[in-house]
Parts: structure tokens; sequence; C-alpha cells
């Protein structure tokens, strides 16, 4: 199946920032450069001291981590081909698609992802899980003053614990936390030591889990591309900042049910999550207050005008007998599940995560591999619900089995429903809160996470061996590559084997490195066991024309092998169109709304009055 390749106008990442003063949105954190901006802000802010030091910089990112992350029980993804239900690891490793898609996950899931946030604040495999008694915690590796050439630290976020020696001026790691764990766990030890910081902050309980000292994971988790949202011309982004939707009834999640006062989805009762300003200072943690933390969900509805090109814009590919339409988010596709269960959403005849209204008569396919394998075809009517093939997913192709002639009259609405972090929406503030905006011009193309997604594309080597690499084919001028690969690295992993990511822009004539020579290194203090895999990932400016294939090769000189691997392609989407923003919200007055539009970078005052509640904000492409 061939890529069309077209330029027109689609808005390629449109971002806003808020002056709130916690939760200012995607502008303020959509890179690592902007989040640890936001962070180092925040800290100053509240503890009154620089953030200029190893030390510093790791607590500032902890603080962040606390009150923007919640512990709680994350949907799967089908990462390798074997069903949302079955894989060898199910955890969820990706940083961005885990802060902005879910915003909560289990300890393990959320250490993992943070080890790739560490490593880009303070360098390449500063930050580890560790397993420790029913639970996995994490370490930083701190250099410079009490830690002169280094030392591991306990930064644990999804305890909400760190632990300073007798002075206060160290912090201390699990291996010396653990030889006299009633001491250092003991609220009452000696608080002033915590520089403001408490102890097991969400349970005063939580520290027995540092009784145990068992394994190291390095490298356990990675970061692929910066979150980036394009929209054609005919669709809109509504992103709600309450469970419920526009009628405060329709639930699509993606993650554990816990039903939680009758609100169904995943939820948290203790976290620091939207009571940011109760954590630097407290005495005595987070109270049980159920709700505490909630989804988000991002509503993408694209009405494609057949009348004219635009159309095009949304497509991969078409001819007199079909058109096949893509659609990538930085979120996840969620699901209304047919039931109460707490894993309902892995059920079948789950509902609004992907619906096509309209009329017209053709068949109606999904893929989720770029058109290698498709869904049995279906009758298009009004309502046809597809959620079940792209639930749990970033990406689908959807293919209408007639031309564009016949679908001109026939008012085809996609309708796309996602889970987002609510602490990542760009939130009002009380009497007046000030907006910029910018658009990049930049989107996304993924080959993963999924395993199935990148098969379609090896064009030499393969999976469970020691090289392989991926060829794809861009419709539009490549700027960037993101590249990542979890390996069979082995227990323990060596220091001493090398890892490769290379790129060709001439069929494998010459090779350029994304990652070269990139070993994991054993630091200071280790228990006893370790994960026996890994990831290798990495980044690098390019310049690729449209239609150009692009190799990328994943090898090893250690014979190490490649479990999967993803590539994700930053393309330019030309010129930008304007974007019509719009903010709902209630105050003291009851229901307010009001729309500014965007021509270029600008900023709007908006006057919201007191009480501000904020409801919904949307993006729209506008002539």
């Amino acid at each position: 199946m061939g890529l069309f390749t077209l330029a027109f106008c689609d808005v390629g990442d449109p971002q806003i920032r808020t002056d709130h003063p916690w939760y200012p949105g995607e502008l303020a954190m959509s890179n690592f450069d902007r989040l640890f901006a936001t962070q180092a802000e925040a800290y100053e802010r509240v503890t009154g001291k620089r953030v200029d030091s190893d030390e510093s910089k790791a607590l500032a990112s902890w603080f962040w981590r606390n009150t923007h992350y919640w512990h709680a029980e994350a949907g799967r993804r089908d990462l390798w081909g074997e069903g949302l239900t079955h894989g060898n690891d199910k955890r969820l490793r990706e940083y961005w698609n885990g802060l902005f898609g879910y915003g909560f996950g289990l300890c393990g899931t959320t250490h993992s992802q943070w080890t790739a946030e560490l490593d880009h604040l303070l360098g390449h495999a500063r930050g580890r899980g560790v397993g420790v008694a029913g639970h996995n915690s994490f370490e930083v590796f701190l250099k410079g003053e009490s830690y002169g050439a280094g030392r591991w630290a306990l930064l644990d976020h999804d305890l909400s614990t760190v632990i300073f020696d007798e002075s206060g001026k160290r912090l201390l790691g699990i291996a010396e936390v653990y030889k006299n764990v009633d001491r250092w766990i003991d609220r009452n030890y000696k608080p002033d030591k915590q520089q403001g910081w408490l102890v097991c902050g969400l349970h005063p309980s939580d520290g027995n889990s540092y009784r145990k000292y068992a394994a190291a994971e390095y490298l356990a988790g990675y970061a692929g591309p910066p979150p980036m949202v394009c929209l054609r011309r005919g669709e809109r982004m509504r992103r709600y900042f309450k469970p419920g939707l526009d009628d405060g009834k329709t639930f699509v999640f993606w993650g554990r049910n816990y039903n939680t006062t009758g609100i169904p989805g995943p939820e948290r009762s203790r976290t620091w999550v939207n009571q940011p300003e109760k954590m630097y200072g407290s005495r005595n943690g987070t109270p049980h207050q159920n709700g505490q933390a909630r989804f988000a969900n991002v509503e993408y509805v694209y009405q494609p005008d057949f009348t004219t090109g635009d159309y095009r814009e949304g497509i991969v590919t078409e001819d007199d007998n079909q058109v096949v339409f893509s659609f990538q988010t930085p979120y996840v596709i969620g699901a209304t599940p047919p039931n109460d269960k707490a894993w309902g959403i892995y059920d079948d005849d789950c509902r609004n995560g992907l619906v096509l209204h309209g009329k017209t008569e053709c068949q109606v396919s999904v893929s989720v591999d770029a058109g290698r394998t498709w869904s049995p075809p279906e009758a298009f009517r009004n309502g046809l619900d597809l959620t079940d093939w792209v639930k749990g997913r970033s990406n689908y192709w959807l293919r209408l089995g007639t031309g564009r002639l016949q679908l001109q009259e026939s008012g085809l609405k996609i309708r796309t429903i996602c889970q987002a972090n609510v602490s990542v929406l760009p939130k009002l503030k009380d009497n007046e809160t000030t907006i910029n905006y910018e658009a990049s011009g930049y989107e996304v193309l993924s080959i993963g996470p999924e395993l199935n997604l990148a098969k379609t594309f090896v064009s030499n080597g393969r999976f469970g061996e020691k090289e392989v690499t991926l060829s794809v084919k861009p419709t539009k001028p490549v700027i960037k590559i993101h590249a990542a690969a979890h390996v069979a690295s082995g227990n323990p992993p060596s220091p001493k084997v090398n890892y490769h990511i290379d790129y060709s822009l001439d069929s494998g004539g010459h090779w350029q490195p994304i990652v070269k020579d990139r070993a994991i290194p054993r630091r200071g203090d280790e228990p006893g066991d370790f994960w026996s895999q890994s990831f290798s990932y990495g980044s690098t400016v390019i310049q690729s024309g449209a239609g150009k294939p692009i190799l990328i090769r994943f090898r090893n000189d250690g014979n190490k092998r490649y479990l999967r691997a993803e590539v994700h392609l930053v393309q330019t989407t030309g010129q930008t169109d304007p974007v019509k923003v719009t903010y709902a919200w209630d105050n003291v007055a009851g229901a307010q709304t009001e729309s500014n539009i965007f021509r270029t970078k600008g900023q709007w005052r908006l006057q919201t009055g007191q009480e501000v509640q904020t409801k919904w904000v949307e993006f729209e492409p506008v002539r």
C-alpha cells in the first residue's frame, strides 16, 4: 500500500500554557528542558532554595512527580502481540505516554518511566529501580558536595519518601536505610533533618518496604518523542478536566475500574495531586479522600471535507475504491467497559473509544499495524463502534471501502476518545488567567511501541536476534529520530557490552549514530539480584525529505537479543492554520465559555471570576 505525499495546513503541535501556579499545562512540560525549568521554579518558590546541585535537581524532580503522578493500576498495551492480558513484560515503561496518557501507575511502572527523566536530568543511567519488600522503589546517583564521587540516594516517588542522614546534609540510600529501618522510617526521629519533606508522606507504615534490599533495575524505562498533537482541517480536540465528558455520565478510561463513590475508572485517595501546596512542610501526610485524583479525557472529533482536498490531510492512501485515514495521539485510546468488573476494559463489547457517524454504504476495517493486517470488514452504519480494535493504543488506520465521490454527502464524523493525565492539562485560576500559545509545526509518525506494528517495517534481521533494522518511508520531511529497543541484557548486566543505534539515509550505504558505544554502568552499592533486561534508546536531529526511506539499525557487541524496538519520526507539517482555543469553566456566576483565535504565537488574558472550576479546553483549526 503506497503512502500519499501531500503538504497542507494541518496544525502541528499546538500547545498552551496558563499562569496557574501548579498546573499550567503542556507548554510548561512538553519536553525535558521545559519540564526542568518548571520543576525548578516550583521547588524554589516553595522551599526558598535554589536548584543548583545534583541533590536539589533530584528533589525538584521528585517534588513535581509527587504532585503530578499518582498510584493506581494502569491499563496495559498489547506490546508483544499476544493480547492485552498477555506478554512477558506488561509494565508500561515509556516516559511521555505514561505522563500524558495516564499520569498514574503502580510503583514499578512510575519508577521505570521516571528513570528516563533522571537520566536526562543528571546523565546516563543515573536513576534505577530497586526491588524491596513488596514494592519497587527508586534510587538516584548523586555527585558533588556530601556525595563526593557519587552515591545512590533513595528517591521514592510512589511512597513520597526521601530520608536525610543525622545531620540533614545528605540523602541516604536504601543500602543504608534497611540496616536500621525502624529509626529511619520514624516520622518523629529528628524531623528537622528532613528539610521540610515528611518521611512516608502518604502513609506512616509505607517505610516497612525498606526492610529488604533485593534487586536493581538498570535502564528500566525510556523516553520516546515529546507529546505532539496534530489537528487536521475539520478536526477539533477537547480536553475534559473531570471524568464524564460533556454529559457528565460517559466514562471512557484505560485503567482499573475502582468505581469509587459510583464514578467508574481509575482514582486515588492518597496523593499530593490536586493539593500540591500541602506537601512541603506537612506533618501528618495525606488524609484519605475518595477521588482525590481521577483521570481526564481527550475527545477528538474529525469531520473530513470531501468536497475539497482538505480531507487528504488525514489520509495515508486512497483510490476509487477506498480512502484510508490515520490517527495518532500522545494520549491513550480509552474504553467504556461493558460491565463493572475491575478489568472490564479487557472484555469484548467496549464502547466510545472509536465511533463513526454519518450515512453511506461501504465496508469499514481497522488496522493497528500500518496496513499489514485488517479487522474483518463491517458494514458502515451511524454509530458504528470500533473501540475493541483500537483500545489501549495511540494510533490506528481506518479504511472506508469506497471512494471520495461517494463520501461527499456522507456527513462522516470520526470520534476518538482518549484518557489523559489531568495534571498536564492547562488549568485556569481565579480572577484573570494569562494563556500563552505556540505551535511548532511538527508532528510524530510512530512505529511502535507495539511489536506487531514494528514488525511491519523490519527490513533486515529480526526480533529475538542481536541485530534488527527497521525501514520507514515518511510522507513529510523529517527533522528528528527517536528510537528505543527492549533488550535481553542479562543478569547481571555486563558493563562491557556496548549498544548502538544507527540510521542511514542512503539505503545502508552510510550509517550515522543515534546511540554509540553506550553500556550499562555499574555504580556504588548494589543488591544481590538484577532485572535481566534494559532499554537502549536515544534521539538525533536529521534532515530528510518527504518520501525518502530511513533505515534505523539496532545492534550490540555482546550477542544480546532485541525483544522489541520502536521508531518515532518528528515530521514538519508545513504552514499552520490559525487555531481557535475555547475554554469552558464554572465560577460563582455560573457556567462560562469564551474563545480566542491564535494566528501565530501569542497571548490571551481571560477574565475568569471567583471560585473557578475548569471544565474543558478545546483546540480547533480555522481558516
